[in-house]
């Protein structure tokens, strides 16, 4: 693959955004899986928190969806992504 090619694939992941299944929060580590209150006492209160919306499950009742903004950190902006409580997704992303 010649560096033209490599270089545009990297740009092209950068502008994305990258997903990942933990977090580091100064010392602390959260994972996919973890509980909002896990998160928060781990890393604090979100710079932004957005109601996206509700899952349109089958059953008794449907979960919340959120994201979380924390940053930017080290040049990064994180997005975590909740649905019922349970962190199910980490992107980061240059703003």
């Amino acid at each position: 693959m010649s560096r033209w090619a490599i270089g545009a694939l990297l740009g092209v992941i950068a502008q994305t955004g990258l997903a990942a299944d933990s977090m580091r929060c100064g010392g602390n580590l959260v994972s996919v899986g973890d509980r909002a209150f896990e998160v928060e006492s781990k890393c604090g209160a979100p710079r932004q928190r957005d109601l996206v919306g509700f899952t349109d499950g089958y059953s008794r009742a449907d979960l919340k969806i959120e994201e979380w903004i924390y940053g930017p950190s080290n040049g990064m902006l994180y997005i975590l992504g909740f649905e019922g409580n349970r962190l199910i997704r980490i992107e980061s992303r240059r703003p």
